[in-house]
């Protein structure tokens, strides 16, 4: 007779009052002395984003420092770790901290593109040197389009730049389109070595100088013309005119995460690979850390639509696992069921016998007690945390669960 969900599950409560600060972690911490509740003041945000976790919004990431837990608990200095859903590269940046080798997988080129900006070892003297070269550059520009002239600068020929993207047309002012033009000109045609960290930089003042509200950078559904209430300033805000501003700002912020990151930087090996986990073979690994797609909840292509079409990325949206557009309905929850198991099937093959999968997912619908049977692991314990968001439009609580699965 099998067992139900309830039967299977194995809830790890907290026995601590106190949060705990991850850095205090060995492998003999006991899971329920784990209190992974934080709230605002016990993590404010500039440590949930500190240094290159911040070098590009992204929806659905989890926190570092629920990471590095579980990096401390499970790993050790030398072994290695998969997450074949990467996304940002929360994973690999921790272990990266702690000297663990990391894997990392996804199908989304702009997510691999990311984990390079921030992984990749930069010559800090170079990299300045080269943000602010073209920075400098794109500041002649913009001066000189102010007075509706060409530019001729450092013996390059330039003349205005064109785009035959509607995408483009339709949510960018034709100044702002222009500047993000004039600087992904630069980029591809500039004698530079870091051009994937000048990539993010154009694709994160992108987002910001699309023409929508304040308010609604993660979700926006159509191009904001005129003015309109601003909820976040609470006054009447115009949509953005210009992308050169936030050129600026993010170059300066981008040196300063790249630099702060090279401080806690280790000699650990980093692998990056662009492919769908499902019919992936893994390299030799000591176990993973990931936080899968949910399903029916987010289409990771298209939030970053701006930087698919601006920068000519591979857009593979076809392939994702539990998009948004597919929804959440029965027949849609078994087929994620299928994908997931999939992946962690692959991992499983690769890892030692009571190596460590841990998984971390808003399980509402009870899928992942059958994705473990479905991929032969022992669910070792479960621990849920509650999420309490406070900032922007996406304040809301919930509570997620963190999966320990044991390959037998």
């Amino acid at each position: 007779m099998s067992m139900t969900n309830e039967e299977k599950r194995v809830t790890i409560y907290s026995t601590s009052e106190s949060p705990t600060i991850p850095n205090t972690v060995t492998p003999e911490t006991p899971l329920e002395s784990l209190n992974m509740n934080w709230r605002e003041r016990d993590l404010p945000e500039r440590e949930r984003t500190k240094h290159v976790n911040r070098l590009h919004p992204y929806l659905g990431k989890f926190i570092p420092q629920l990471v590095e837990i579980f990096l401390r608990k499970y790993f050790k200095p030398g072994q290695t770790v998969l997450d074949p859903f990467c996304g940002s590269g929360t994973t690999l940046v921790q272990a990266h901290e702690l000297g663990i080798n990391a894997i990392g997988y996804d199908i989304s080129a702009f997510n691999i593109l990311l984990c390079r900006a921030k992984l990749n070892r930069y010559d800090l003297v170079k990299v300045r040197s080269e943000i602010l070269d073209a920075l400098e550059k794109l500041s002649d520009f913009a001066h000189e389009f102010g007075q509706q002239k060409l530019w001729d600068t450092n013996a390059i020929d330039f003349t205005l730049p064109e785009s035959d993207s509607d995408y483009l047309k339709e949510w960018f002012s034709s100044r702002a389109l222009k500047e993000l033009l004039a600087y992904r000109y630069l980029i591809e045609s500039g004698d530079y070595e870091y051009k994937d960290l000048l990539k993010v930089i154009l694709s994160r003042s992108a987002r910001s100088a699309r023409s929508t509200t304040h308010f609604d950078l993660d979700f926006p559904k159509h191009p904001q013309r005129g003015p309109y209430w601003c909820y976040k300033h609470s006054r009447t805000c115009y949509p953005v005119d210009e992308a050169v501003k936030f050129i600026k700002r993010y170059s300066i912020d981008t040196l300063r995460r790249i630099e702060e990151f090279s401080r806690l930087r280790t000699t650990a090996s980093i692998e990056l690979c662009h492919a769908d986990s499902r019919s992936s073979h893994f390299p030799s690994l000591s176990g993973v850390i990931t936080s899968p797609p949910y399903v029916g909840l987010i289409d990771y292509h298209e939030q970053h639509a701006y930087a698919y079409h601006l920068l000519g990325l591979e857009d593979r949206r076809g392939f994702e696992i539990g998009a948004a557009r597919n929804g959440s309905s029965r027949n849609a929850q078994q087929q994620y069921q299928v994908d997931i198991a999939e992946v962690f099937k692959n991992a499983v093959e690769s890892m030692p016998a009571g190596g460590r999968a841990v998984v971390v997912v808003h399980d509402k619908s009870n899928l992942y007690y059958n994705i473990a049977e479905m991929c032969g692991v022992e669910i070792e314990a479960v621990v849920d945390r509650h999420v309490n968001r406070r900032t922007g439009r996406r304040s809301s609580e919930f509570f997620e669960s963190v999966f320990i699965w044991r390959k037998r």
